[in-house]
């Protein structure tokens, strides 16, 4: 039985759908900060998105 190839197409999808899902968590850590900063006017510095979810790059690569 020959092995199956995964096509260019499918990996820039998943690539295309990886990235979406990583700008979609800044924008909700971006609106978080906004709202934190809000209710706290001493700390107006928002949160890094890396510092916030240190294995978020590790799941989002595992996710099929």
């Amino acid at each position: 039985m020959a092995k199956k190839r995964q096509t260019f197409g499918k990996i820039q999808r998943e690539r295309e759908r990886a990235e979406k899902r990583e700008r979609k968590l800044e924008k909700k850590l971006e609106k978080k900060a906004a709202a934190l900063a809000e209710t706290e006017p001493g700390s107006a510095e928002p949160e890094a998105p890396d510092a916030a979810e240190p294995g978020a790059d590790e799941e989002l690569a595992s996710t099929p």
